[in-house]
């Protein structure tokens, strides 16, 4: 079967658009840069969705779900806020259409139906929760309120990538009052490690945990956190960013409590997030030329199997073996599909799953039984081995965790082969150029020698790693002092 799947090499933006795809991920849609997510994706984020979940209310967070338009006079609150957002934001003017087309058979605006005050369709909710919170929080007892919710958000894209950078796309968004600033800060660095942990133990993608510069905070933010990641076109990814407010959106929406002392106080904020664009990190951070390749603990399907037969007889054979196979990994916990569906040739099945990622595949004929054996395939190393059906579960589950813990080990050894140091500007621009990956180098502090290098070489900060070491040092651009290095990379 001809997967019609371009080279990484050839054409890495292509290869990954083949991908999604041709791997039934997601769909471009009639309505400009928003994508349909297929019934395979869907299934993956429900995964990366359901894990998160569970991670985030073990650390006491509830879920909630607020508005999906937000007064514009709320989003003009926050004065930052506003100036961030503001080029992204989606705007609704009136609230029907004339009932009767015109002549041309067109739905028209009902002018006499415009709103009193705009609304924005939301890309993120600060504006909209922290005007709730409002009535939420009277005193110290009412705090910390640890709040989530799933939902989806419009950011107006002028370029964009399936997964990676859409109009509209699906995330969950945490947001949090606290009754002190180090609370908050605790709060922030919490949920930063939880999305860490996840991406590095369900997805096997390992990111660096850092703070961002002035010029990447978000928009509102005091400190921005981050988790990065690096892409096998070595090109890094932001994969998650976790906020402290500080109290700015407490002193725009006026959200004040009583705290022990019997005195007023603003109240302290985080805000935290990740997106469907985990699923293009996912994607670009494992697979190959022949296909995805989805690590086993957040795989749809972890298990194929397909029987090799000819005739009804050998068929119905291996459908009575397969059945009690089934039954036993499924008790183990394991998500299985038996693809005994004769329209479609055994080598075909073998390309489709393949492709789609899965990462282990069983094949069984009616020989194989007389053996007592299965044919085994692995997607992450393509090793095919016959083992006996004797303790076959057991060894299948201690392969999906081999599996799982060797694409994390092949991630790793790529990103730390690709982070390198640069003293110079020719060195710093010959690495972005020839190898990619991270550049650990260092920079003045300024925002206008990080807008420079950006202008020059495409190149942002991608983070001041956590714990970083302190070393003295020249700007690699303007040759001022510096005293630590920090991660430079071009990016998605």
């Amino acid at each position: 079967m001809g997967k019609e799947i371009t080279s990484r090499s050839q054409d890495y933006s292509q290869w990954y658009n083949d991908l999604v795809i041709r791997g039934g991920l997601a769909d471009y849609s009639a309505v400009r840069g928003c994508m349909v997510i297929k019934p395979y994706g869907y299934a993956l984020w429900e995964i990366m969705r359901d894990t998160m979940d569970r991670m985030f209310k073990e650390t006491g967070h509830v879920n909630a779900y607020f508005p999906l338009f937000v007064p514009k006079s709320f989003l003009e609150k926050e004065e930052g806020h506003a100036e961030g957002f503001a080029k992204e934001c989606a705007v609704v003017t009136h609230y029907r259409l004339k009932g009767d087309p015109d002549k041309k058979g067109r739905l028209m605006v009902d002018p006499d139906s415009k709103l009193e005050e705009e609304l924005i369709i939301r890309p993120t909710s600060e504006a909209i929760i922290w005007n709730t919170y409002k009535t939420w929080i009277q005193s110290y007892r009412d705090l910390p309120l640890l709040v989530n919710q799933w939902c989806n958000v419009v950011r107006w894209e002028m370029r964009t990538r399936l997964f990676l950078r859409t109009a509209e796309f699906l995330w969950q968004e945490g947001h949090t009052a606290h009754s002190t600033s180090e609370e908050a800060r605790e709060e922030t660095l919490r949920m930063l490690g939880v999305y860490a942990d996840f991406v590095e133990n369900w997805m096997a993608v390992p990111v660096i945990k850092g703070v961002k510069t002035p010029n990447e905070r978000f928009a509102g933010a005091v400190d921005t956190y981050c988790i990065e990641a690096l892409m096998q076109d070595g090109k890094a990814l932001q994969a998650g960013t976790s906020h402290f407010l500080g109290q700015n959106f407490a002193k725009a929406f006026d959200v004040q409590f009583l705290n022990k002392e019997n005195k007023q106080e603003y109240v302290w904020a985080t805000s935290w997030g990740v997106s469907t664009r985990l699923i293009g990190a996912l994607i670009m951070a494992h697979s190959d030329d022949e296909g995805l390749i989805l690590p086993p603990k957040i795989a749809p399907i972890q298990v194929v199997i397909v029987p090799i037969f000819k005739g009804a007889d050998q068929k119905s054979l291996i459908d009575e073996k397969v059945k009690v196979l089934v039954k036993q990994l499924k008790s183990a916990g394991i998500s299985v599909k038996y693809d005994n569906d004769d329209n479609s040739r055994p080598g075909w099945k073998f390309a489709e799953y393949e492709l789609k990622g899965v990462p282990v595949r069983i094949a069984i004929g009616a020989r194989d039984i007389e053996n007592n054996s299965v044919e085994i395939a692995r997607r992450d190393t393509k090793e095919k081995m016959s083992v006996s059906m004797d303790g076959l579960t057991d060894r299948i589950a201690n392969l999906l965790e081999e599996i799982q813990l060797n694409m994390y080990k092949k991630a790793l050894a790529y990103r730390e082969s690709h982070i390198t140091k640069a003293d110079t500007w020719d060195d710093f621009v010959q690495l972005l150029n020839e190898k990619g990956g991270f550049v650990s180098a260092h920079w003045d502090g300024t925002g206008e020698t990080e807008d420079k290098i950006k202008e020059l070489t495409k190149a942002t900060i991608r983070c001041i790693p956590l714990n970083n070491e302190q070393e003295s040092g020249k700007c690699i651009l303007t040759g001022k002092p510096s005293s630590q290095r920090v991660l430079f990379a071009q990016a998605y």
